[in-house]
């Protein structure tokens, strides 16, 4: 995609993190908006702030985990613009478990949101992004979604499956000849409210886990936008947000199954301090 200005983008999560860092850098770049969030107050700032930047940038309250209304909203979207070029399918929640802890609840949930939503994000909107003549598709998942962790099996499973997902999605877009380039996204460490609004198990110290996650995340939302929309300009299949990202995916490819050891080893630290 040689330029954002006028095309027309969506963006899931969009109340704040990368949702929103987004949304301003692509107002900036003179796109027009259609963002989404399950937080009413929020997505309405950020619009507000698009709007301040000279941007057209249409809200709604939308639930991704809802197959009937991602569909509807993908329709009022293109009723309103006439058109799709860009999709974000950036809405993502966070939980930690371990499995024999995990509830039936937590686990559909996370799933619900992170895999479900993307699928419903990626079906409602390919018809348009094919017919805009000129559009990408990025998913969100996580380095999480590059190698596994203990107690992050749930959020494990529903990143790979978006990577997954995502990588098929590209090839059949090419074997196919449509007009989409597909981005898969790896964030890694990215100073969000991901962990403030995470579940955990019962007995686990949710503030606790989310002061460790502010300590050892160190790229700003603003600058993980930028990245983004660089692959995304580049066509770019693997998308690595952070310098931790980029050293992250190279551990499982350099030691195969023997990143497991390291991983647990450092999780047993943590869990002693």
């Amino acid at each position: 995609m040689e330029s954002f200005d006028g095309k027309v983008a969506v963006i899931t999560g969009a109340g704040s993190g990368i949702g929103r860092a987004l949304a301003i850098d692509l107002a900036r770049r003179g796109s027009r908006l259609a963002l989404s969030d399950v937080n009413t107050a929020a997505v309405a700032e950020t619009a507000a702030l698009c709007e301040k930047e000279g941007a057209q940038a249409q809200h709604s309250v939308l639930d991704v985990a809802d197959r009937a209304a991602v569909y509807a909203h993908a329709a009022a979207v293109a009723a309103e613009f006439g058109q799709v070029n860009l999709v974000f399918n950036n809405a993502g929640v966070a939980l930690t478990a371990d499995i024999a802890d995990m509830s039936w609840d937590d686990f559909e949930w996370i799933v619900g949101i992170n895999f479900w939503g993307v699928m419903y994000g990626t079906k409602a909107f390919l018809p348009h992004l094919i017919e805009s003549g000129d559009g990408h598709l990025v998913n969100i998942s996580s380095v999480f979604g590059l190698f596994a962790v203990p107690s992050q099996s749930a959020y494990n499973a529903s990143k790979f499956a978006v990577r997954g997902f995502t990588e098929a999605l590209r090839q059949e877009m090419k074997l196919a000849g449509h007009p989409v380039g597909v981005s898969c996204v790896h964030p890694g460490g990215i100073k969000t409210n991901i962990a403030k609004n995470a579940r955990a198990a019962e007995g686990l110290d949710a503030d606790r886990l989310a002061a460790l996650f502010d300590k050892i995340a160190r790229t700003t939302p603003e600058a993980a936008a930028k990245r983004i929309l660089r692959g995304v300009h580049r066509n770019e299949a693997k998308v690595l947000v952070g310098p931790d990202a980029y050293a992250l995916d190279l551990m499982p490819r350099v030691l195969g199954s023997g990143y497991q050891r390291l991983v647990g080893a450092a999780a047993k630290r943590g869990l002693k301090q």
